[in-house]
């Protein structure tokens, strides 16, 4: 298969971003049909293969289901409202779509890539969903989790750069379903990681919204108080159209911070000019010298750096504030965990080796004291680095996505790999969880080493979506491409 950066651009309508999609749909110089059928090549050419269960080592694998007569009904409706309303059409009506197989949809299966949940149908959409549906998106079909989506490898999804490595996770079917070309957008989950996780082993974009932001109504849970849902796509600014959509119905109440004041006024193009970042503050920390870093991560990051420079910004390194203990963090996803999965305790021995050992910490993971000190000492966290960010005046910090690149794929659901503490995966993104912070990620680069992508966050205050999200879209479209 060629590796993404062998496709050329625009050459076939499955290339088309979900911005110049939208364009052609609307003045009607392509079909929903039309554009659905590309992408329906592109998978059959580059999935290798009908959807598996495992995947084959050399195969893709993006994919747990293919919904063609879904599809084919929902391009035409699109079509139908294109050709009714026009320029007067949601910007999103008739853009495929891949849905984590998290998502319900109604009268459709929903398993969390998990034999645990096999015949599960479900009885109504995902909030998500229904608000994207609501808008004339196509659903192509579910996309591969890391089961329940509780691990950053997704081993049954080959990276599309190299199919031995991983794709990373959990929306690794998500990520590579983009990476190679199969749809223009994506949704995506995260709780520790897992949408920017294979965003950026997969060189790809995923914006991460603050905690509330899109419901998750209808979505498989992992941690619900740490669990979020957003938009996955190949660059920032077609995240940005789908996260418009998805937080356009208003903000879901968490259970440990006031919702976020509604989202207005999200761009969808960089800022002209040599300068857009001119007046903002940038930090980098110490956070990313904590672990080791791929040498080929730590050069996408002076790339990222010295483009926030040249657009303007006034780059800072400042010192981070302590890292909350690991162990908090794992008390609070392992009873979070046991919340859903103590309804399947008939059916352990379905779950993935790795899985299960995940499952059963969490089943002793009860401690009710425990876990309010740890949602406490989160609250603290939370607020340290909202004085961090105000007494230093910093706009945004950068920093590397994950410190390494695509690992080899393939031992992610074997007993002794169960993710969280000590994973390198989540190492830099579990904290922008905790504190529920928005982030942007996009790609900064192919490593001269490895041959794969690497990528970098973006990390702004909490509800500050509009500012964040331009200044990746600018960062993305005048230097790191």
């Amino acid at each position: 298969m060629a590796s993404p950066s062998a496709i050329p651009h625009a050459d076939d309508p499955a290339d088309l971003g979900v911005l110049e999609a939208a364009a052609l749909l609307r003045s009607r110089r392509l079909s929903a049909a039309e554009l659905l059928a590309a992408c329906q090549r592109r998978i059959e050419a580059r999935n290798g293969g009908p959807p598996s269960f495992d995947g084959a080592p050399d195969a893709v694998n993006a994919w747990v289901r293919l919904y063609p007569d879904v599809a084919a009904e929902l391009a035409r409706a699109a079509d139908e409202r294109l050709s009714r309303e026009r320029a007067d059409a949601p910007l999103l009506c008739g853009i495929p779509l891949a849905l984590k197989d998290l998502y319900a949809v109604k009268g459709l299966p929903l398993t969390a890539s998990s034999r645990v949940l096999d015949g599960r149908v479900a009885d109504a959409d995902s909030t998500a969903w229904r608000r994207l549906r609501e808008c004339g998106v196509v659903l192509v079909g579910h996309t591969h989790t890391h089961e329940f989506a509780a691990g950053g490898t997704t081993d049954q999804v080959g990276n599309p750069w190299a199919t031995h490595h991983s794709a990373g996770g959990s929306s690794g079917g998500s990520a590579a379903a983009l990476a190679a070309g199969m749809v223009p957008a994506a949704l995506g989950t995260d709780t520790l990681g897992s949408l920017r996780i294979p965003s950026a082993l997969c060189g790809t974009s995923a914006i991460k919204p603050t905690h509330g932001r899109v419901p998750i109504d209808g979505i498989v849970p992992l941690a619900p108080t740490l669990d979020h849902s957003g938009p996955m796509a190949r660059r920032v600014a077609d995240c940005s159209a789908l996260l418009a959509a998805l937080a356009a119905g208003g903000p879901q109440v968490s259970p440990l911070l006031p919702p976020p004041a509604p989202l207005e006024g999200l761009p969808l193009e960089a800022r002209p000019g040599p300068r857009p970042l001119e007046g903002l503050t940038v930090a980098l920390t110490d956070r990313p010298a904590r672990q080791p870093l791929d040498s080929d991560v730590a050069e996408g990051l002076e790339s990222a750096r010295s483009g926030c420079e040249r657009l303007g910004a006034r780059v800072l390194e400042l010192p981070a504030p302590a890292e909350l203990p690991d162990s908090e963090m794992t008390s609070i996803l392992l009873a979070d965990m046991w919340v859903l999965h103590s309804e399947h305790a008939d059916r352990v021995e379905r779950y993935r080796p790795s899985i299960r050992e995940l499952v059963e910490a969490a089943e002793s993971a009860t401690d009710v004291a425990a876990y309010i000190r740890a949602q406490q000492r989160r609250a603290e966290f939370t607020v340290q680095w909202e004085e961090w960010l105000a007494r230093h005046e910093v706009d945004f910090v950068l920093e590397p996505t994950v410190p390494i690149v695509a690992p080899v794929r393939g031992a992610g659901y074997e007993r002794g790999h169960a993710g969280g503490e000590g994973d390198p995966l989540i190492t830099l993104t579990a904290t922008w969880d905790l504190t529920g912070f928005p982030v942007a990620a996009l790609p900064s680069g192919i490593g001269k080493r490895s041959s794969l992508p690497v990528g970098v966050s973006l990390i702004g205050a909490r509800g500050g979506e509009v500012p964040l999200v331009q200044a990746a879209i600018d960062l993305q479209e005048h230097e790191l491409g």
